[in-house]
Formats: structure tokens, sequence, C-alpha cells
């Protein structure tokens, strides 16, 4: 197998999922051969069957990896004990920090799920639900407690992941606004969404992880 010095098999797999999600991203699953895919790597094609015997194995390994990677980011953000708001606003600040930063990834998780097998499609969509689920807990306990005002949670929901993990699509790093600045912005968007009361997510943690990632 074609190396380059002082690389491992750890190494080679981890350029081998990088490489496919910026090829998928950019040409799409169908179009991204294995071929391809060994030359951005460096390695010979049937080099790369080591480590994913096909090639729906990788691209079901890499939606794999991006679910598990944003429900720990939330496991790590989620206030313990914590009133809805101050839940919703970090639920907010995680979904697009997390998504901005794995922008390519992000769109391969979103647009290739009809590539996968029944199955695989299943489990990924089984993690999708659990983790829609800890948003729509949050809507829940904040209608319950009358600080939000939700007419359909599970459609709020759904619009609320929709426009947040939609500023893939346009934010560029340098541009007009700052990633803070847009959490923000939509963070204020979520709490008019919901009918939040003036001034019930005034204490919410403020923006900690963005004003640290304007760029990357």
């Amino acid at each position: 197998m074609a190396r380059t010095t002082g690389s491992d098999g750890e190494k080679t797999e981890a350029a081998v999922r990088e490489a496919a999600v910026s090829l998928i991203a950019r040409f799409g699953y169908e179009a991204m051969s294995m071929r391809q895919l060994a030359a951005e790597v460096g390695v010979q094609a049937a080099a790369l069957y080591r480590y994913f015997p096909t090639k729906e194995d990788l691209l079901f390994t890499l939606m794999r990896e991006h679910m598990e990677g944003l429900i720990k980011a939330w496991d790590a953000a989620r206030p313990d004990a914590a009133d809805p708001a101050t839940r919703l606003a970090a639920y907010v600040e995680n979904h697009i920090a997390f998504h901005i930063e794995r922008r390519h990834s992000t769109h391969v998780s979103n647009m290739e799920l009809r590539s996968l097998s029944h199955d695989r499609l299943t489990q990924i969509l089984r993690m999708r639900t659990a983790y829609e689920k800890e948003l729509r807990a949050i809507l829940r306990d904040g209608a319950e407690a009358g600080t939000f005002s939700i007419d359909d949670t599970g459609l709020t929901a759904m619009a609320l992941i929709q426009m947040m993990t939609g500023v893939i699509v346009w934010f560029r790093p340098g541009a007009r606004l700052s990633m803070a600045e847009v959490t923000a912005t939509y963070l204020s968007m979520t709490m008019r969404l919901v009918g939040a009361k003036i001034g019930s997510y005034s204490a919410a943690r403020p923006f900690g992880r963005a004003k640290d990632a304007v760029a990357f």
C-alpha cells in the first residue's frame, strides 16, 4: 500500500474520510469514484477497500460519524437543570457552530441520504430523531411552563432545524456578518418563532463558542 513517509493506517483512514467528504460535497456520491478518491489521498485504489469494503460503507461511516459528533457536541453543551429558554439558546448556538464548522460534512449528510440502503438509512434517521427529540422536549417544556407560545411542537422543531442548518448554504467566514452575529440574529428569530415572552431569555447563556469562532 502506498503511503507517505511517517504515516500509518489510522492517518491514512482519516485522510480517506476527509477527502471523501470534500469530493462528495463537490461532485456528489454517485459521481465520485473510488479511483478518484484514491488519487486524492495518494494511495492505490485497491488500498481503500482495506478501510471501507464498499463505497456505501464509506458513505455510511461519514454520515454516522457526523451524527455521533453532533450528539456528542450537544451532550457537552447542554446546560444542567436550566430553564427552557436557556436550553433553547444553547441548542441553537451549538447547532449553528457545529454545522458551520463542518460545512462539507453537513452537505453530504443532508444530500446523500438517498444513497444509503434501507437498513443504513434507518440507522441514520434514528440518530437524527434522537437529536431532534431533544429540541422537541425543550419546546414542549417551554410551552408547558408558559415561556413559549407554540401551536405545533413537532412542526416548530422541524422549522427551526431547517432554518439553523440552512446557514451553511450562504454563510462564509470574513463576509458581512461574523458567526457570532449570525448566531445572535438566529437566536432572536428563534425566540420570536416560539413566542418567547420578552425578557424570558435575557439571562440565556451568550454566544460563548461563537465569540471565539468568527474565523476558522
